[in-house]
């Protein structure tokens, strides 16, 4: 026993949720994971409880996601569920029934942008993202650190806080240039309102504990301490694993388990993580254990040999001359040439690989000197020919606000035959425009 803390544990393995019945993304991922906890008597400890998930509504998901051509279309109860779960354990901790959550749920979320038209990298929505605003709009407006440990670069929880300066959001990652979904490089450092609030760490094949816990120590734990967040989330993706199928890394269980001890978080989510008999029951162990104080130094996958795993002299040296980089970026990131309380305006094309649509944006954000800025965006695919989005940001300024009601209104008579999604955080007003009506977003619950 250590300094153990009570700790929330909700499932949920979305049993009538899968890609296919045989792809890595089923309710295998977390059953086995279930029954290894069971086994071990996790939940006989008095300090650790297990909670059921909520339900989110479509109001949860329009908060924070421009769904084309809405949630309903866009997501299954499986999704409303899982961010649910997400959400209960924002609850529990916020409401201090509990010092630490751990929302197992699928199906996972990182991967789920800013404009949503269907699933990509299996994520249809963001559940960190439902987590952090639901939080934010019942709990105030906190600052808050996400550090994702998925394998895969968290590029929709990026693109969702770009231009967000009170959240930081940090990736640890295979290297894009050998991993989907090829981006999360040094140099992706937020928009010009949030410039080095995005941390990306693309780490080379066959990095091991070794170079996971150099990172933490001395590039993730330094930033996260000169950011001083109010709340700290950990995406816990889990296929950086030495068994996952379709990646490329050698951390183990021993490693996530220190990896999370040396975080800290106060809520964590899992996400990827495919090696389901022969990795998850064993790293999800090592986290519950590490997230309530408790001893997880006799956790060991069955084939475990440290000697085989260990990283190259090459690797340690490559990690560390990019912590160096990261680090300077964060402390003095280059500017961007932009000027203020005028647009700034970004292309995006953006591919949803399991749907096979092809997405088309146009960004633009208000670099103002007062607020994170009105967000405007315009998305085309095949299927949602011309769609608009608006967002009012939370800790908007006078200015930024009216601007932005001035683009709805420039929208409503100037684009006929576009779908507009509205978000006004600041007053907490959300709308869905076309030409036929317009009506409160989330208006299923209503």
């Amino acid at each position: 026993m250590k300094n153990t803390r009570h700790l929330g544990v909700i499932f949920f393995p979305a049993y009538d949720w899968a890609i296919s019945p045989t792809h890595p993304e089923r309710e295998e991922r977390l059953l086995y994971t279930q029954d290894q906890l069971r086994e071990e008597g996790v939940f006989d400890l008095p300090n650790i409880t297990e909670y059921k998930p909520e339900i989110a509504t479509y109001a949860d998901i329009e908060r924070i996601h421009f769904c084309f051509p809405g949630p309903r279309e866009v997501s299954t109860e499986s999704h409303l569920v899982a961010a649910g779960g997400a959400i209960k354990a924002a609850r529990l901790v916020m409401e201090k029934e509990v010092d630490r959550a751990f929302a197992l749920v699928r199906p996972p979320g990182h991967h789920a942008m800013k404009v949503v038209h269907g699933n990509r990298g299996f994520c249809n929505i963001n559940n960190e993202a439902v987590l952090i605003e639901f939080i934010r709009e019942h709990y105030g407006n906190k600052r808050i650190a996400i550090v994702d440990t998925d394998c895969h670069h968290g590029d929709g929880t990026q693109d969702i806080y770009w231009h967000d300066p009170n959240i930081l959001f940090i990736s640890l990652h295979q290297d894009g240039r050998t991993l989907y979904p090829g981006t999360g490089f040094s140099e992706e450092l937020g928009g010009p309102t949030a410039r080095g609030r995005t941390i990306n760490i693309p780490l080379p094949p066959n990095t091991s504990d070794e170079g996971f816990l150099y990172v933490i120590d001395n590039l993730v734990q330094p930033i996260i301490d000169d950011f001083k967040p109010d709340l700290i989330i950990n995406s816990a993706g889990q296929d950086n694993h030495y068994s996952d199928p379709i990646t490329n890394m050698n951390f183990s269980a021993q490693g996530y388990a220190r990896l999370n001890e040396k975080l800290n978080p106060d809520i964590a989510v899992l996400e990827g993580g495919y090696s389901i008999q022969g990795a998850l029951p064993y790293v999800n162990l090592g986290i519950v254990l590490a997230m309530a104080g408790l001893d997880y130094s006799q956790v060991r996958e069955p084939d475990y040999n440290p000697e085989s795993l260990r990283q190259s002299p090459q690797i340690t040296e490559y990690i560390e001359k990019l912590c160096a980089l990261t680090m300077k970026n964060y402390l003095k990131p280059p500017p961007l040439n932009v000027k203020p309380n005028q647009y700034d305006t970004r292309s995006k094309t953006v591919y949803y690989d399991t749907d096979g649509i092809n997405d088309q944006q146009l960004e633009q954000i208000m670099v103002c000197t007062s607020c994170s800025g009105v967000r405007h965006l315009t998305s085309k695919t095949h299927r949602n020919s011309s769609c608009m989005g608006i967002e009012i940001p939370i800790d908007a300024c006078q200015r930024c606000r009216d601007e932005g009601y001035r683009l709805l209104d420039e929208g409503r008579r100037s684009f006929k035959g576009t779908t507009i999604k509205f978000i006004n955080r600041r007053e907490q007003e959300y709308l869905t425009v076309n030409d036929f009506e317009l009506t409160p977003m989330g208006r299923y619950y209503f």
